[in-house]
């Protein structure tokens, strides 16, 4: 389940691509869209701050902080992990062991 949950989500910004495309080609009476765009998923959100910073190394905080996201432990445990499952299924690399050098996590 965790699998086919990983799919989906990796599929969605070629979703979104496809929904703007559609939305060009077939636009409402109106003129609009066809549904207002989905918000940004938090797996988004950091493959973008990697995306805009390809050479920076950043502390979980230092992601949260430029993401607006909250900096209390329990939501940077979940990025720690967000990123682990970026990083298995090859969307990000890890720079080495040297990510956690003294207690320091980069992301």
């Amino acid at each position: 389940m965790t699998s086919a949950l990983a799919e989906t989500e990796a599929l969605l910004p070629e979703l979104a691509t496809a929904r703007k495309a559609i939305a060009e080609l077939a636009p409402t009476d109106d003129g609009g869209e066809l549904d207002p765009p989905e918000p940004t998923t938090a797996y988004q959100a950091i493959m973008n701050a990697f995306n805009q910073h390809p050479d920076q190394a950043f502390r979980v905080r230092e992601l949260h902080e430029l993401l607006g996201m909250p900096t209390d432990d329990p939501a940077m445990n979940v990025t720690r992990s967000r990123r682990g499952r970026l990083t298995r299924q090859g969307f990000l690399t890890q720079p080495g062991r040297a990510a956690t050098r003294n207690g320091l996590d980069v992301l």
